[in-house]
């Protein structure tokens, strides 16, 4: 161990001002922690503090180099691998100087090392004097995780020049083909049609407008509402409506604009007519509509309109328009601050009124009484936790009166609202897991029978089906048929010790993406460091979450939920239990940012994460929480596996 020479004051207050936890503090409490601090080094392999030293009497704060850490147990011995790295910019030991007690591991210099050596007494004063850093020590991960947030809010903000549900700015917005807006089919009626149907066509359909259409399906003619007025109400003498054409009261000749046309040309036509509606044209024939709500809606989207629009869609064809908006949205409340937890939440809540509209026009279309059936989710649909990149994960639940041929019918249905949503951007289940395949629409009884059997049996098939339709949620139907077996499933699994010890094993596949030294373990390639969030990160904790949830009958489907009410059952505390569902977030929260970078993840690998583009504070903020992972891992191995 080395003794610097003591730099001056300014320089390390300026030093940990750039770091977490300390750029928070008022300058005079900083001022006071430097004065009774130390720069020290060590040379590769030396020791900085073990628990031969006792109660814990100083705090090292990593300026250069890096810290591994060795449990005590294994420490000197050949081959043993150290529990975790320390890198610059980290602390040590928190625990142990919070509890006044000696440290478990024995730290060393994994290369030339350089600290800061903090007098724990003076630290410890300064966390009972200063809420900032009081909680950050007792829940560093979710300080981390909010020091993430704000950053992120910042980058996303610096993307847009205002709140806009696409990722440009308004000139190119304009710029963009008339194709491009969400198409809606016109309501139209003949030259020689009364005025009075045409009238209440647009109060049905609760349109501004009504076009006039040849029977080659040009326009030729429109009334809007705001024509009602004077050529309508006020007309002299007054009009009757049952007899007088409309050609007698519309506007002509139309302006229409082709599709191929940018959207501005809209705004100014709009603008040099003094016009609202604009029809729009493909080969001559009328496609589509836009108004000057459609322009004023590119400034701005709200949750409330998009929901609205989407339970409201009259066909596919719209739902298909308006799918692309729900992602565009994600994006623009991602710049606003929203947290993955709330966001995945939105992009949840939006997926299920696009998927509830599908099977209601498709059931509508077929015949068949969605009283009698219930559209369900099973994965991350279920559990309310979808990406951006996600594929259909579904199932149908029958009342047990439904016969087989009218079972049938459901099938055909199935499929068709699986071939809807892939064309609104959900991929068809490479596994097959969709309803529109034989095994996943069944009768309530079928079922029960196969979840009873799963748990009974246990092989890895019953295991793998288990992991997949035990996130179960009901979207579209009579949701009464699915709330049995969700109780079913809680009832009987606690007490299949077999079935949860061999879930509990395979909760262990994946693992997270850490090394033997706790580092971050990446996939090289080209200059790259990969790594796949879902498969090494968010996995993880959802597979844990769900045996858990399992284990001890526990009703809740989102993860964090099962982490939170998990923990308690466990009897872990409660900083522990809530840096779990942190830790989950922190994945969650890239994976999103990966989906939503404007140039969009690649097709093959929509969860992977280049570290090169990471800042320091992500970095350390995503081996945290995947070291989190790893000890959660490790507490299931050790009560449920070993056991």
């Amino acid at each position: 161990m080395t003794h610097w020479p003591p730099p001056s004051s300014a320089l390390w207050l300026k030093v940990l001002r750039s770091h977490a936890p300390f750029a928070a503090l008022p300058e005079i409490s900083l001022q006071a922690l430097v004065a009774s601090a130390q720069p020290v080094s060590f040379k590769a392999g030396e020791v900085v503090c073990s628990p031969e030293e006792g109660v814990a009497s100083h705090l090292w704060w990593v300026r250069h180099g890096a810290v591994q850490a060795q449990a005590a147990a294994f420490a000197g011995q050949p081959g043993s691998a150290p529990a975790f790295e320390l890198e610059s910019g980290e602390m040590f030991p928190i625990g142990a100087v919070i509890g006044r007690r000696a440290v478990t591991s024995v730290y060393r210099a994994a290369a030339d090392l350089a600290c800061l050596r903090l007098d724990a007494e003076a630290f410890l004063r300064l966390v009972q004097a200063e809420p900032v850093l009081a909680d950050y020590v007792n829940g560093r991960l979710q300080h981390l995780l909010a020091l993430s947030q704000r950053a992120l809010q910042g980058w996303w903000g610096a993307q847009a020049l205002a709140p806009q549900p696409l990722d440009q700015p308004m000139e190119q917005l304009f710029e963009r083909p008339l194709s491009a807006l969400p198409r809606r089919t016109p309501v139209a009626v003949s030259p020689q049609d009364s005025l009075d149907a045409a009238l209440r066509l647009m109060h049905e359909h609760g349109v501004g407008s009504v076009l006039a259409v040849d029977e080659n399906g040009a326009a030729v003619g429109i009334l809007t509402r705001h024509d009602l007025l004077p050529r309508v109400a006020l007309a002299q003498p007054p009009l009757d409506a049952r007899r007088t054409p409309f050609s007698a009261v519309m506007t002509q000749p139309v302006r229409t604009l082709e599709v191929s046309e940018p959207v501005q040309q809209a705004a100014l036509l709009m603008s040099r007519h003094g016009i609202r509606h604009v029809p729009l044209t493909e080969g001559g024939r009328m496609v589509s509509l836009v108004s000057e709500r459609d322009l004023f809606a590119l400034q701005s989207r709200s949750l409330r309109q998009l929901g609205a629009q989407l339970r409201a869609a009259t066909d596919i064809a719209l739902l298909k328009t308006l799918a692309p908006e729900i992602r565009a949205l994600a994006r623009q409340l991602l710049a606003q601050g929203v947290a993955a937890r709330a966001l995945t939440a939105l992009v949840a809540q939006l997926n299920d009124s696009l998927v509830e509209r599908v099977v209601q026009l498709m059931a509508q279309q077929h015949a068949l009484d969605l009283r009698r059936a219930c559209w369900v989710a099973f994965g991350s649909e279920g559990r309310g936790e979808q990406t951006i990149a996600t594929d259909q994960d579904n199932g149908l639940v029958l009342d047990d009166g439904v016969e087989e041929a009218e079972r049938g019918r459901w099938l055909v249905m199935a499929r068709e609202v699986n071939l809807a949503l892939d064309a609104c951007g959900f991929p068809l289940c490479k596994g097959g897991i969709m309803a529109g395949e034989p095994a996943c629409t069944q009768t309530q009884s079928a079922w029960a029978a196969a979840f009873t059997a799963w748990m009974g049996q246990g092989t890895p098939e019953d295991l793998l089906k288990a992991g997949i339709f035990f996130d179960m949620r009901p979207i579209a139907g009579c949701a009464d048929l699915v709330s049995p077996l969700c109780q079913l499933i809680r009832d009987l699994a606690p007490h299949r010790p077999r079935f949860l010890h061999l879930l509990a094993a395979q909760s262990l596949n994946f693992r997270p993406a850490l090394n033997w030294l706790g580092g971050l373990e990446v996939h090289a390639q080209n200059g790259h460091q990969w790594l796949d969030l879902k498969l090494h990160g968010t996995a993880v904790f959802v597979d844990t979450a769900r045996f858990l949830a399992l284990a001890h009958g526990q009703a809740g489907l989102g993860t964090r939920e099962r982490l939170l009410e998990a923990g308690e059952a466990m009897g872990a505390p409660r900083h522990e239990r809530e840096s779990w569902a942190a830790a989950f977030e922190v994945v969650q929260a890239l994976r999103l940012r990966v989906q939503m970078t404007p140039a969009g993840p690649p097709e093959d690998h929509p969860n992977r994460i280049d570290l090169c583009e990471l800042n320091d504070l992500d970095r350390r903020l995503l081996r945290d929480a995947l070291r989190v992972a790893r000890s959660l891992q490790q507490r299931v191995e050790m009560d449920w596996v070993r056991n």
